[in-house]
């Protein structure tokens, strides 16, 4: 049955079955139109928010103009999409999405000579600018976005960022694009001279009457753009007609920048490019106020030129301190309460470092000013640039102020009218009642950031939304400014052009628009006849998300699923190419899916809440779409840590899974893996007997069936004995008690005591080395965290309650705790309170559970003086250990006990606890691996040591044809202690797997036969 669309204005209604049909005969690509992709497509990083008709992925180049074919056909809009982190609505429209970047991101061709390049639309910018390193050049604009923003949607915006100081905006470095309009026209444009643009006239057809079109444009309206259009760095707004007039060249590409995907689609792209600044020193300036900051700018400019000159605030550095994000950076800064940052190139160190100081010389002050910070060092600039470019994460969701929204966060003034723009606009942020927002931004070239606290989930709020905005745009333009500096304008700012350009010019914008798209099919309501501007929100006074009851708590989202869904900000962090340092998104980096990183599943969890009718998410918690987009969710907890804002997806993984499945039978591997430890401690009994009646033949592989494990895989034996039976056997005798000096408890992880005890028995030599006196519970305890994974929550928290009761001596004692397992310890530090909020000895727990790193470092009774080993070393550092507690201790560690350790940055391993053994996900797990992990340790020199504390990692690379064995912490530093090493104790890695996955499969039979029986 036909499902018609309603249309924006001037559209027909859409038959979505018929379209649909025809993309899937004529597109090679995928293409769809399910739930779940429109509802991950359904926003972008702004407050809009419309559910697209469907989404199509090409394959090819062709593939999407094919797709543009089909939708003309049917009369279908189109929105081209790469990176979708625009922040004025301009990524989100009721159309088909083409979303290049999985496939058509490629650099097609490169003139080293020329210094140009040709570039497909979905390419991101700093693969584009790697590629480009071997030749010193470089795409000279770089958002704050840059590692994953795509070339496409740069020129669709007119993208600028740090850089355009230098460089100028995405405009000024565009030589020609391949452009397609919606009516099929394609052709490549660029500068026309007079004689060209006749013969193209002359030549009629459609590019004959465009081009008609244009220079009739041009001639009519010429004089008003010279008059109208602000004569500073960063006008963005509108469209670039001032590209057309005689002394710009008629230049057409420069026409399409910047046009937000409403006038062309652009096919392929040519590109100027710059030499890399080798060499930079920065000067960090402090004043009393950020005004008094953008005061100064003229001064800095009128000398040696910086290549950036970039300002942040008290605020922004406040909000980055209460979320504890690049401490280091912001304690580098300079006395002030806001601060200018100009950074100078050179062709040596000494040329760039004399930039700064001839600067700091004319402005009359010196190093030694406690205002003034001057340094050369690359790792010192790039750790301030950073906190500059955390200022959207940084100012999103921060404490201490309602939650910010942009809508006016791109302005632009000129330079030197800039001090006065700011406390105007406090005044105005004053009047409307909008507490103190932090003001940021590139501040050399006068285009402020902001995220201000708007109200838009009510009615008076939306309204004073609307008032603002409007207000605003005439404070600006009474400064002769622009309404965007490097957003765009999209449907926040369309409806205000015409206060900032007149009346003239937004009639000629509308001409424009007619000439290249005359159905208004190509991204409709943006920029021209656009959709209002308090229209179509993302939250509005309609939005209504139900309660629900959850089992975590919640606590940094005021105790509400809601509210920890509306989380993300959709700055895309998460669709990084490669983890860059840090984890996210393991899922996305290796299928390039907008479902599979952290952004889409965000989204799809907010459209589940049922706050908007026309939701394609209908069935809550139950939803199949959430389901299997999370699926792929490797829990590694990478985005809690790494996301701008801290989104926490496996906390959300967990709590879905439970309410999905909650009363209903469950997937096999929930009852096999996440029953774990009860496998564990039942097979203790007589492991030897358990492994050896099942490892006759076929009984793996039936256990791998009926536990819903892959058949791939192989998992770790029981120990013939575990850690403690052997320290019940061996020490227990002279353990310590609470309370006692010196003590410390070292937590028996399921996996450090029944797979690989020997880890327990390094772990407390080293302890003991340290002058700590070692302590072990005797019975049966756990964190948990199989069962939190596979969303069987009342489990865990009855586990963890039991814990509690075990540890509660020692907790009262405010003894240390000391975790082995990276997974185990982050529950004890992080997912324990939250769901068990009200629990005081949890809280307690989480300040004393350490990493052995920590205990030895920060704890230990006596100095810890290792003997130095003198070895190499790569790291493969636990997801949730980066996650929760960070590395940094357990490199120092490793440093102090004589080892060089590279730490690999390749993101998560891939096997993350029971992820990578489910069936259905060894591909995935596998390609998470082959990444970087695998491949280094292969190529890793037989005397380096390879380090993984994560049973998970140390899994995958037993079973990842490396060759290796790797090691944890704890074995590397017992040999820093003299005497004699133990011997591990472990099995063979094939009877492990007959033996593991077939008690797994038997167990999962069980306890599901004992669920379903009357």
């Amino acid at each position: 049955m036909s499902r018609p669309v309603p249309a924006p204005p001037g559209l027909v209604r859409v038959d979505v079955p018929v379209l649909e049909s025809g993309l899937r005969s004529a597109v090679e690509g995928e293409v769809r139109f399910d739930a779940g992709s429109r509802g991950a497509y359904s926003t972008d990083a702004s407050n809009y928010r419309q559910i697209p008709l469907g989404v199509v992925v090409p394959r090819s180049i062709e593939a999407g103009a094919s797709a543009i074919e089909v939708c003309h056909r049917y009369g279908a809009p189109v929105l081209s999409r790469g990176g979708g982190t625009s922040l004025a609505g301009q990524g989100t429209n009721a159309a088909v999405v083409i979303d290049w970047t999985k496939y058509c991101h490629h650099l097609l061709a490169v003139d080293p000579g020329a210094r140009t390049c040709v570039v497909e639309p979905g390419m991101v910018l700093d693969d584009l600018n790697a590629e480009l390193a071997a030749h010193g050049l470089e795409f000279g604009p770089r958002p704050s976005t840059h590692s994953h923003c795509a070339l496409g949607g740069m020129i669709g915006n007119n993208s600028c960022g740090a850089t355009a100081q230098r460089t100028g905006k995405t405009v000024d470095n565009v030589r020609r694009l391949e452009v397609l309009t919606y009516d099929g026209l394609r052709c490549w444009v660029g500068p026309t001279g007079d004689d060209e643009m006749a013969r193209i006239i002359g030549e009629g057809g459609r590019r004959g009457q465009l081009y008609r079109d244009l220079r009739g444009i041009r001639d009519r309206y010429g004089d008003d753009v010279r008059h109208r259009f602000p004569d500073i760095p960063r006008r963005v707004s509108g469209y670039n007609i001032d590209a057309l007039l005689p002394e710009a060249g008629f230049d057409v590409a420069k026409l399409v920048v910047g046009s937000e995907g409403t006038l062309a689609t652009v096919l392929r792209a040519e590109l100027d490019l710059v030499p890399v600044v080798e060499h930079t020193a920065m000067l960090v300036l402090g004043f009393p106020d950020i005004a008094d900051a953008a005061d100064a700018v003229p001064g800095v400019l009128e000398g040696v030129a910086p290549v950036r000159l970039e300002a942040l605030d008290d605020r922004l550095v406040e909000f980055m301190r209460a979320k504890h994000l690049h401490l280091e950076s912001i304690d580098a800064l300079p006395a002030g309460r806001g601060w200018l940052i100009a950074q100078y190139g050179g062709e040596s160190p000494d040329e760039a470092l004399e930039a700064a100081y001839t600067t700091l010389r004319r402005l009359g002050r010196n190093d030694d000013d406690e205002h003034v910070r001057l340094t050369s060092a690359p790792v010192e600039q790039e750790q301030l640039l950073k906190a500059r470019e955390s200022g959207l994460g940084a100012t999103a969701r921060a404490p201490g102020i309602s939650d910010t929204w942009p809508g006016w966060e791109d302005s632009a003034v000129p330079p030197d009218r800039l001090g006065d723009y700011l406390r105007d606009l406090r005044r105005l942020f004053a009047e409307f009642d909008l507490d103190r927002p932090s003001l940021y931004g590139h501040f050399g070239q006068a285009c402020l950031h902001v995220r201000i606290p708007f109200r838009l989930d009510e009615a008076t709020g939306v309204a004073a939304y609307r008032d603002f905005l409007e207000r605003a745009a005439d404070l600006v333009a009474s400064y002769g400014g622009s309404l965007s500096g490097e957003h765009g304008d999209g449907q926040a700012r369309g409806e205000l052009l015409v206060r900032m350009f007149g009346s003239r010019i937004v009639q000629a914008f509308g001409e424009v628009k007619a000439a290249f798209d005359p159905d208004n099919r190509m991204n409709p309501g943006k920029v021209v006849a656009p959709f209002a501007l308090d229209g179509d929100l993302r939250l509005g006074a309609d939005w209504r998300p139900g309660s629900h009851r959850t089992q975590f708590g919640f606590p940094e989202d005021d105790h509400s699923f809601s509210r920890a869904a509306l989380r993300c900000v959709g700055v895309g962090q998460c669709r990084r190419p490669d983890p860059r340092g840090g984890v996210m998104c393991p899922s996305y980096q290796v299928t390039r899916e907008e479902e599979h990183s952290t952004r889409g599943r965000a989204r799809l969890l907010f459209e589940m809440l049922e706050g908007h009718e026309d939701s394609p998410v209908r069935d809550g918690w139950r939803s199949t779409e959430v389901r299997d987009a999370l699926d792929l969710c490797l829990a590694c907890k990478g985005c809690k840590s790494d996301c701008p804002v801290g989104v926490d997806m496996a906390t959300y993984k967990a709590e879905f899974l439970y309410q999905h499945y909650r009363g209903r039978v469950r997937p096999m591997a929930h009852y096999a893996l996440g029953w774990l430890p009860a496998l564990a401690k039942a097979a203790k009994v007589a492991p030897g007997m358990v492994n050896a009646l099942l490892n006759a033949p076929g009984i793996a592989a039936l256990g791998k069936r009926l536990a819903g494990v892959a058949p791939q895989r192989d998992a770790p034996a029981f120990a013939g004995e575990t850690f403690q039976q052997w320290w019940t056997r061996e020490r227990a005798h002279r353990q310590p008690g609470p309370g006692e000096a010196n003590a410390a408890v070292l937590w028996p992880d399921t996996f450090v005591n029944h797979f690989a005890p020997h880890i327990g028995k390094a772990a407390v030599r080293v302890l003991e080395s340290a002058g700590f006196r070692v302590a072990v519970p005797a019975g049966p305890v756990c964190c948990g965290l199989t069962w939190i994974s596979t969303g069987q929550l009342p489990v865990a928290k009855k586990v963890l309650r039991h814990t509690l009761d075990v540890l509660r001596p020692w907790i009262e004692a405010g003894t240390l705790v000391v975790g082995l397992e990276p997974s185990c310890t982050a529950v004890f530090r992080s997912d324990a309170a939250e769901l068990l909020p009200q629990n005081q000895d949890v809280h307690r727990l989480s300040k004393r559970f350490v990493t052995l790193a920590e205990a030895l470092l920060h704890h230990a009774p006596e100095e810890w003086h290792p003997s130095p080993l003198r070895r190499d070393a790569i790291a493969q550092k636990h997801c949730h250990h980066h996650a929760i507690m960070g590395f940094s201790t357990d490199t120092t560690v490793l440093h102090r006990a004589g080892v060089d350790v590279e730490v690999l940055d390749s993101g998560c391993c891939g096997l993350a606890g029971n992820f990578g053994f489910e069936r259905g996900h060894y591909d995935v797990s596998m390609a998470c691996a082959e990444r970087t992990l695998l491949p280094a340790v292969r190529e890793a020199a037989p005397e380096t040591l390879i380090l993984a504390d994560g049973f998970s990692c140390r899994t995958q690379i037993e079973q990842g044809n490396t060759g290796r064995v790797p090691l944890h912490l704890a074995e590397v530093l017992q040999d820093a202690v003299p005497g004699e090493r133990p011997e591990p104790t472990r099995f063979p890695g094939e009877r492990a797997g007959r033996t593991v996955t077939a008690a797994a499969g038997l167990v999962a039979a069980s306890l599901l036969w004992r669920r379903l029986r009357p």
